[in-house]
């Protein structure tokens, strides 16, 4: 059922959500830098083993399990997982993790998270959104939350969960700044985005670039061409997965010998490959998820990122738990409450003209405030 799912789920998404939740005010060693602590730069870890937690709640077990891509996808997966450190960290709670290989492993993966008896139980992205949903209609004394997806029936139609909380990030709010961005720096009037496969999650990056982009063009009376991408059609470029990083230096080859200078990987890992053919070029990326001057080897190649804060959210999400009041309601990330923004400039930071800057401030406000509203058939 989930290919047919994933078809059909950009005409679907609109009607997921009605309400967005406030912000969020045998364990494996292996740690990630959160985006909302950035690490040092081409340093993805982070040192808590010394460090006392400010609370002890180790009768409570939050466990996650990954989608393909892993932990340390310095993406996606690694951005949600620094939210299960944090948590173990600052509230004292005893976690699990399954990190997973394949579609196949994600039934599994969960089941065993339950027969570990973690008292809540978070999926990693939108593919997992059957196997957390049959889980937590099979467990109703356990809680599940589900990154990237709210919860449908077989007609696509929203289901909610007494035990089950979407978290969910309006990442084209902060896409439409990154396509701004991009227009205003792009020196062949040629950008470039692509996906790792056709999901809402992803599609809605590129909806607020392109919206970004042709906001450039309309303000500036100019014709920065996108690739990759068409907004109107639903219709793109993807990589068919969200590791393969051959796929992405295929497609970020292709996109350089056709003229573009920026490219924005919507595609964890598999932006990776793209990196690798960007070097040596005058080619500059757009990181989404996390910041990529932190958590990749190519920062000075990063004009900036589209942060999605899953780890405040993983973190919050498990608190508010932990303290009896888990809600069904789904979390919704915007611009206003801080779940998604556009990271710094880094190395670009003088690069990027004052009155440019400037521009983007005026429209992340126009945002907050609801005088701009960024439209895409794959927003919560």
């Amino acid at each position: 059922m989930r290919v047919f799912k994933i078809a059909a789920a950009s005409a679907a998404a609109v009607m997921v959500l009605a309400a967005c939740g406030e912000a969020p005010s045998e364990d494996n060693e292996t740690e990630a830098a959160s985006p909302a602590a950035p690490a040092d730069n081409n340093d993805d870890t982070t040192a808590t083993e010394d460090a006392a937690p400010a609370e002890d709640n180790s009768d409570f077990k939050a466990c996650m399990v990954s989608d393909a891509g892993g932990f340390d996808d310095q993406s996606f997966n690694q951005g949600a997982y620094s939210g299960l450190l944090a948590a173990e960290d600052s509230l004292g709670i005893s976690k699990a993790e399954a990190e997973s290989n394949s579609d196949a492993e994600f039934g599994p993966n969960i089941d065993a998270m339950v027969q570990q008896d973690c008292d809540f139980v978070i999926g990693v992205g939108f593919l997992l959104e059957d196997a957390i949903q049959a889980a937590a209609e099979a467990n109703p004394d356990t809680n599940f939350g589900l990154l990237d997806s709210a919860f449908s029936d077989a007609d696509f139609a929203p289901v909610e969960l007494d035990n089950g909380k979407p978290i969910l990030f309006n990442t084209a709010e902060a896409s439409f700044l990154a396509g701004y961005l991009a227009a205003g720096m792009t020196e062949t009037g040629t950008v470039a985005t692509y996906g790792g496969l056709p999901l809402p999650s992803v599609q809605i990056f590129m909806d607020g670039f392109s919206d970004g982009i042709n906001k450039y063009n309309e303000d500036n009376s100019t014709e920065v061409e996108l690739l990759g991408w068409d907004k109107e059609a639903q219709e793109g470029s993807f990589a068919g997965s969200f590791d393969d990083q051959t796929q992405g230096a295929s497609l970020g080859e292709q996109f350089i010998s056709q003229g573009a200078d920026i490219i924005m990987p919507v595609a964890g890992p598999v932006g990776l490959g793209t990196a690798s053919v960007a070097e040596g070029t005058d080619t500059k990326l757009i990181w989404v998820d996390s910041d990529g001057f932190d958590t990749t080897e190519y920062g000075d190649l990063i004009l900036t990122s589209v942060l999605k804060d899953m780890g405040p959210a993983v973190e919050g999400t498990i608190k508010e738990t932990i303290e009896g009041a888990f809600s069904n309601e789904p979390y919704v990330g915007t611009l206003e409450n801080g779940g998604v923004s556009l990271a710094p400039f880094h190395d670009f930071e003088s690069e990027v003209p004052q009155e440019l800057k400037d521009k983007l401030a005026e429209y992340e406000q126009q945002i907050i405030s609801g005088e701009l509203v960024v439209e895409s058939p794959n927003s919560p």
